[in-house]
């Protein structure tokens, strides 16, 4: 099948390097948590034709399809087919699971070659199985940092509250096979460096094309959650490590901002993908 309106967005990073972001349903989270730190007065003007009467803002799943001449790499995989209706309600979670959202957009998910996850979170890492508990991608290799391995299996009360732990111990095995420790490139092009922050072993992937008029484009995971997150002094409070958010984002969107990275935002349902431009002592994102 080829490639269609079902994809979200797409486009040639060059030398056959080609990025689409396919969109695996919505779910929403409390406003809140989300600002973390940040004074209601400061973020309240920016969710008002979004928030709900139960103060929760609207959360997108973005996925990215990455193709290659080496091979095929997806970037997360939402919240999946294996939640119960009570979970389903509560998150509101709603939209085409993984699997049908690429498959509907002309990707085989059984031609997958890797399967990386900015950290192992519910809603990134909830796609890994189909709703038998068989793999949704077969043949793929799943990469995410052993740092996040180690604490998302940890028994730490948050710990245990952050993750969905019985679905991760399906898949650890799976997962130990490709788990990676720090900057590592995975295919030519596609290369992942561990950031910590949002959670111990978050990490940032980032697609490089090749050759004349090429471009970059990262993928911070959840510290690049919507376009407020350009602010590195904006964290929520999801985060387990603030301080070094604030400090990891500052490097990296200085990175993104002076080499003219394209930028996908991990749960932005609108405008998910721009450019990072300095503001002031911060930075903001330019959809495109």
């Amino acid at each position: 099948m080829p490639v269609n309106d079902a994809v979200d967005w797409s486009t040639d990073l060059g030398g056959g390097t080609r990025v689409s972001l396919v969109q695996a349903g919505t779910f929403r989270s409390d406003a809140g948590a989300l600002f973390g730190p940040v004074p209601r007065i400061l973020w309240d003007r920016l969710v008002t034709d979004e928030i709900d009467a139960d103060h929760r803002l609207l959360q997108a799943l973005n996925c990215l399809l990455v193709e290659t001449p080496s091979g095929r790499v997806l970037i997360e995989t939402g919240i999946g087919e294996r939640v119960t209706d009570k979970v389903r309600e509560m998150r509101k979670y709603e939209g085409k699971p993984i699997v049908v959202a690429m498959t509907d957009a002309g990707f085989d998910p059984a031609t997958v070659d890797a399967v990386v996850m900015s950290h192992l979170h519910f809603d990134h890492a909830g796609g890994l199985l189909r709703t038998d508990g068989s793999r949704a991608f077969p043949r793929a290799k799943i990469v995410a940092q052993r740092a996040e391995w180690e604490i998302a299996l940890d028994d730490n009360s948050r710990i245990v509250a952050s993750y969905d732990q019985p679905e991760l111990r399906m898949v650890e095995a799976w997962g130990a096979e490709a788990a990676v420790e720090g900057e590592r490139e995975l295919l030519p092009g596609v290369s992942v460096a561990m950031t910590g922050g949002h959670s111990k072993g978050h990490q940032a992937i980032v697609v490089r094309g090749s050759g004349p008029g090429s471009r970059t484009l990262a993928f911070f995971g959840d510290l690049g959650m919507r376009p407020w997150s350009a602010n590195p002094r904006w964290v929520t409070a999801f985060d387990d490590f603030p301080l070094d958010s604030v400090e990891v984002k500052g490097e990296l969107f200085a990175r993104a901002a002076d080499e003219g990275w394209l930028i996908a935002l991990s749960h932005e349902p609108v405008t998910p993908i721009g450019r990072l431009a300095p503001d002031r002592d911060r930075y903001r994102f330019d959809p495109i």
